[in-house]
């Protein structure tokens, strides 16, 4: 849109990092223009002002962990038109940049998922931050609801697809296990730009430091389907924990980790590297549906969880506002920090533009409105975004 201008206040503004009150944002063609205090703002020249009603104004979130939304499983169909789908179902839940997950699957399916993602970005498909691979170089003995069967070892051929992968794609995130990859795949992995992440291993303290060394960044779901925490063997949460070269996703829906446990984690963790939420979102994100499939297994939902037949929990049925809100709620965290697990730290995580997840003069930002009691999210109702 162009020769538009917008005035936006009337409650608190999130700019990705800092919670401003008594603040406006003025965005004009489609730009942030600028972020003033409220008492200062020229509502004269707006073409249209809008009053936020004490709810909050934040950058659209970000989540590195989709597996679908809307009907559709990624493992199911990978095609734009199936990406599509799932970034309007996340968009509508306030996720405005997702990187669509495959998990687990055959080596057909993976590099079909690889080309989908890059003929999406090509397309211009709103909202395709990257692709996240969870698998299938995974331990079997932590392989939760991922199919025992599609997993294996790295090979040189799998790495080849991974690494041109990474050079192709706007971001890569690879989630692999030390016991089905090596650390000088991982090293190659890390040199072609990928985001190599821990998760679904079993994995001692000390390997888990040597694969940071050797490049990984990042850990998948933390505490879920990996060593966990001994007072002799640290594991990789330990690792987690206290690496600063090591950022974690976190699902606080508080079925996967207790809210205690989010706390803890939250007080020991080591930076620079942060703790950000994800949703590992299925398909039934955005629908009232009551189960899926998952590579020819029924995966239900009841009662905020989706789980197999023998009750293993297959993903999360979580959108990101419920999980800020229980971080505010139950975690006592600072809203400014809660939303920011879900905006400028998984952005910097995924190698995202500067823009994403924050509101920067210049900038094209998808933006969003919080209801204040955080249960509920809605696209703000001016086209600020492209």
């Amino acid at each position: 849109m162009t020769n538009s201008r917008f005035l936006i206040s009337g409650g608190p503004i999130f700019d990705g990092q800092t919670l401003h009150t008594g603040a406006a944002l003025v965005v004009e063609d489609g730009r942030v223009a600028a972020l003033v205090p409220e008492a200062e703002a020229d509502a004269g020249d707006a073409v249209h002002t809008v009053d936020l009603g004490g709810d909050v104004l934040s950058p659209g979130f970000v989540d590195l962990q989709v597996n679908g939304g809307g009907g559709v499983m990624f493992n199911d169909d990978q095609s734009v038109r199936a990406l599509r789908i799932i970034a309007e179902a996340h968009w509508s839940l306030g996720s405005t940049t997702i990187f669509p997950t495959l998990i687990t699957d055959t080596p057909e399916r993976t590099q079909a998922a690889i080309a989908a993602v890059a003929a999406a970005c090509a397309e211009g498909v709103a909202g395709i931050g990257g692709l996240h691979l969870e698998g299938p170089h995974l331990s079997l003995a932590r392989k939760g609801a991922h199919d025992p069967s599609l997993i294996r070892p790295m090979t040189d051929a799998d790495l080849s697809v991974l690494t041109q992968a990474a050079r192709r794609l706007p971001a890569l995130m690879v989630t692999l296990a030390p016991e089905n990859a090596t650390a000088e795949q991982v090293a190659a992995l890390s040199a072609a730009g990928a985001i190599v992440s821990l998760g679904h291993t079993d994995a001692d303290f000390d390997t888990c430091l040597a694969y940071q060394a050797a490049g990984a960044s990042c850990v998948t779901h933390l505490f879920n389907a990996m060593s966990q925490l001994g007072h002799r063997t640290p594991g990789l949460v330990g690792a987690a924990l206290h690496s600063g070269g090591l950022s974690c996703g976190l699902i606080a829906d508080g079925i996967h980790v207790h809210p205690a446990a989010l706390a803890a984690a939250l007080r020991a963790k080591v930076g620079p590297g942060e703790i950000f939420l994800v949703t590992d979102a299925m398909a039934v994100a955005g629908t009232d549906a009551e189960s899926f499939r998952l590579n020819g297994r029924t995966i239900r939902r009841s009662a905020g969880r989706l789980t197999l037949d023998d009750g293993t929990l297959a993903g999360a049925d979580l959108d990101l506002v419920r999980a800020i809100r229980l971080l505010v709620e139950e975690v006592g965290l600072p809203l400014a920090a809660a939303l920011a697990m879900a905006t400028d730290l998984p952005a910097r995580v995924g190698r995202q533009p500067a823009a994403t997840g924050r509101l920067l003069p210049g900038a094209v930002c998808p933006v969003i409105v919080v209801a204040q009691d955080l249960r509920s999210v809605r696209p703000l109702p001016v086209p600020v975004a492209a």
